[in-house]
């Protein structure tokens, strides 16, 4: 039990230092009624220990307690300054001490500091009677010394504003004693001094003047009216002198309040009793009715506990020959839950910044409630799916603080529904529907559409041609959310990205600057920066990958028979030839690619059109029959190659062909590799050694008989003729190919060695033992070459021939004892090809 005790004075203990930290010091001021509205009440900063502009950047405001805004705080100075004018009376009535109440509120942190302003009187009300005039009957034989309650005059001032005397004009047979009850209220009796006379004066006025204490004094008088009656010997009597009665709050009009009772002794009219109120504030005849002859009291006006809790209420009752008696009744008012609880809005923060920090006040309201007791209680709630947390306070505040983070793009705002209910019976419940807008910051940066662009356009474009448009949004709003875009710096094919596009800032338009060169430039990238007006700004980047498209812009171009080369291309063929005979290659190249690059080759134009064809596909010439004496020595091809372009272009290129003699069977009889030929592989190395020695031999022999024959000639002015051969092919690099339109094998010189009926055969390089000579200069003419020729003597054509003779002779020989291949020696051979064990394309 003590234990517990103690945890209970433990944790009260701790409430009030929790409760010291809010609430702040109470000041007391003082202010007369009737000031003008501007008025100065005082300063708070010295009493609230604060220095200037701290008001101001704690939000600093004055919160009264009643409905009406009395005052006002000027934050700047700390002034407080009379907002409406002030009456006393009608605020207190007639309480001793009027106090109207306020609180001042400090935020970050939360400081509450009570403010109490008395309203001190001034006398500016005059002493006043309910009625100009007041008429009483007294009976002729009344003894003296009887006292005549009289009405007292009303003053809603106070103090020594209030009413302090009363006095009466002179009369013979009346007095007045004046004498303050134990609240302090002043009532006037009129007393008889003098037994009066009715036959002598059976009516006669008096003035009874009231006076208050204030400087200057004010005064109110009333005219009595004395009217001398027969003889009545008793006055009416109350069964009770005081009546205390309850009465709950909001009764309907015409609920009993009340009955009183008096007895008179008398008999007839004198015993007739009457009842009415007397000496009551004029709000009492507003608010209650007396029945005159039952001695009902009934509800007339509208009760409001609120308003007053208690009334006193003084009854006459007054018989047929004018005495009369008095009652009191006390009034206490039951007070009833009629006052819904109402929620007042201190201060709220709105917009709120979505990055504000946990804990950050947001609404500061009060509630009141004009009940007492359980019906004055309160109890408060809001939503509990918010991001916000309610906190009670002192004096009925509450506060609204944040509890998770705010994120403005997911919830723009928030309808608060707070909700406060009272514990009466029945409850009532008053909501209140606070807005609280979220603020943007800028926490998003701007986002693309797309991870990544890819842009295409043609080449040979027009400079500042619209490629396309990147496009970013920001999730933010206003200035956060306004996006410009940017080129990063950078290079894209060696030069810098400014030197190829541009991007509109504001739209995100990107142009070509240039115009743009497939075969240069086949793609490239640039990186695009989208940044926020935020501060500080947001950026995000993106690729943008620009495609360039071919164009059919560039023609073929050959490579064999070389185009606009200088010295015509001849080739080689044996007039010996049957159809088919692959008489030469065309190659060509395109520098466009893809379709553009697809070539086709014609026959545009020959000597004999019916001779020779040549593959769509692959260029190659071969003849269509076989050559006859007929056919002229020098045929003339004109070919045309064509891409596959829309349109297409095209080119061409001369190539000569010219049929000889002395070539050896030039086709190999290939025979079908059965699955035998798989066995002879083991002997290859063998019959190349072997093929190699015999070559060697017939080599040296060739040798010596060239010097025999050269040692023979008797003769030295003797000039052999030699033949003359086409100019070799100029060489191609040996890197030189293109993987768009094919290659161009390797051109070499070399010597042939044919075997009939063997399939494996000997391919050596050499260097030629006679010198290659031209063909013929095509710039010679051909009289010229006759006339050459003709120049010899009939001796020397003769010794020529028999030269000749020998020479193929000794040639015949050396390979018939050679038992071998016949080789094909000392002569310069162009080859275009593919050579294999099986396949040996020979030029001459």
């Amino acid at each position: 039990m003590d234990g517990s005790f103690r945890i209970r004075k433990g944790l009260y203990l701790l409430f009030l230092l929790c409760l010291s930290g809010v609430v702040g010091v109470s000041i007391r001021y003082s202010l007369p009624e009737e000031k003008k509205s501007g008025s100065l009440v005082a300063n708070v900063l010295k009493d609230l220990k604060l220095g200037p502009g701290e008001l101001s950047a704690r939000k600093a405001q004055l919160v009264p307690k009643s409905n009406k805004h009395y005052f006002q705080l000027d934050t700047r100075s700390g002034n407080v300054i009379v907002n409406e004018r002030i009456d006393r009376e009608a605020l207190c009535g007639k309480m001793g001490s009027c106090f109207l109440l306020a609180e001042i509120v400090l935020q970050n942190p939360l400081k509450i500091h009570n403010i109490e302003i008395q309203i001190e009187d001034v006398n500016d009300n005059s002493p006043r009677f309910s009625k100009k005039e007041f008429e009483m009957a007294v009976p002729e034989h009344v003894p003296t010394n009887t006292r005549f309650p009289l009405e007292s005059a009303q003053d809603t001032d106070l103090g020594e504003n209030s009413i302090q005397n009363y006095t009466l004009s002179p009369s013979e047979n009346f007095g007045l004693d004046v004498h303050t009850d134990e609240f302090g209220r002043k009532s006037v009796d009129l007393v008889l001094e003098k037994p009066l006379d009715r036959e002598k004066e059976p009516r006669f006025g008096m003035t009874l003047t009231a006076i208050d204490g204030g400087v200057p004094q004010r005064t109110g008088t009333i005219l009595i009216m004395v009217n001398i009656l027969d003889n009545n010997d008793n006055f009416p009597h109350f069964t009770q002198s005081e009546y205390k009665v309850k009465l709950r709050e909001n009764s309907p009009r015409g609920t009993l309040v009340s009955k009183v009772e008096a007895k008179d002794l008398d008999f007839g009219s004198n015993a007739h009793i009457t009842y009415s109120f007397h000496e009551v504030p004029e709000n009492i005849e507003h608010l209650f009715s007396m029945h005159e002859s039952t001695g009902e009291i009934m509800v007339l006006g509208p009760i409001d506990y609120e308003k007053e809790t208690n009334y006193d209420i003084n009854i006459k009752a007054t018989d047929g020959g004018g005495l009369s008696g008095h009652c009191k009744v006390l009034v206490e008012i039951e007070d009833e839950n009629d006052n819904v609880p109402e929620i007042s809005v201190i201060s709220i923060t709105s917009p709120l910044a979505e990055d504000s920090p946990l804990d950050m006040l947001v609404v500061l309201f009060r509630i009141t409630d004009g009940d007492s007791g359980d019906n004055g209680r309160t109890s408060c709630s809001v939503e509990m799916n918010l991001p916000f947390l309610l906190k009670s306070t002192v004096n009925n505040y509450y506060q609204l603080v944040t509890q998770r983070p705010l994120d403005r793009e997911k919830v723009p705002e928030y309808n608060i529904t707070i909700t406060a209910t009272d514990r009466g019976s029945p409850r009532l419940t008053s909501i209140r529907m606070i807005t609280v807008k979220i603020s943007d910051v800028n926490d998003n940066p701007p986002v693309f559409e797309k991870a990544k662009y890819e842009m295409q356009l043609w080449e040979n474009n027009i400079p500042g041609l619209l490629v396309g448009l990147v496009q970013a949004a920001d999730l933010d709003e206003g200035q956060n959310a306004q996006v410009t875009y940017s080129l990063v710096p950078g290079n894209a094919s060696g030069a810098p990205v400014a030197s190829f596009v541009s991007i509109n800032s504001e739209t995100g338009n990107l142009y070509v600057l240039r115009s743009l060169d497939y075969e240069q430039i086949k793609e490239f990238q640039v990186t695009v920066r989208a940044s926020d007006g935020g501060s500080p700004p947001l950026s995000s980047e993106v690729v943008v990958r620009v495609v360039v498209l071919d164009e059919n812009d560039n023609a073929p171009f050959f490579l064999y028979p070389l185009q606009n080369s200088s010295s015509p291309c001849n080739d080689l063929v044996p007039k010996s030839v049957e159809a088919g005979y692959l008489v030469s290659k065309v190659v060509a190249v395109d520098g466009d690619s893809g379709q553009n690059s697809w070539l086709s080759y014609e026959l545009l134009k020959a000597t004999d059109p019916g001779l020779f064809s040549i593959g769509a596909q692959n260029g190659e010439v071969k003849t269509r029959r076989p050559l006859t004496e007929r056919d002229t020595n020098k045929q003339r091809l004109i070919i045309l190659v064509r891409d596959n372009g829309h349109p297409p272009q095209t080119s061409t290129a001369t190539l000569n062909v010219l049929p000889v003699d002395g070539f050896s069977d030039p086709y190999l009889n290939i025979a079908s590799v059965s699955p035998e030929a798989s066995e002879e592989d083991g002997s290859l190395t063998m019959h190349l050694v072997i093929c190699l020695a015999a070559v060697s031999f017939v080599f040296l022999v060739c040798i010596i008989v060239f010097f025999i024959i050269k040692m023979q000639k008797k003769e030295s002015s003797f000039i052999a003729a030699l033949p003359q051969f086409p100019p070799v092919l100029p060489e191609i690099p040996e890197t030189g190919t293109d993987s768009q339109s094919g290659s161009l094998s390797r051109t070499y010189h070399y010597d042939v060695c044919l075997t009939g009926g063997s399939l494996s055969s000997e391919f050596r390089f050499l260097r030629p033992l006679i010198p290659v000579y031209s063909m013929g200069d095509p710039n010679i003419s051909e009289n010229h070459r006759i006339s050459s020729v003709s120049q010899e003597t009939p001796e020397q054509m003769e010794d020529r021939k028999q030269r000749e003779q020998a020479r193929g002779a000794v040639s015949e020989d050396a390979a018939a004892r050679a038992g071998g291949p016949s080789c094909a020696g000392n002569q310069a051979i162009t080859a275009n090809a593919n050579i294999g064990q099986n396949d040996w394309l020979a030029y001459q």
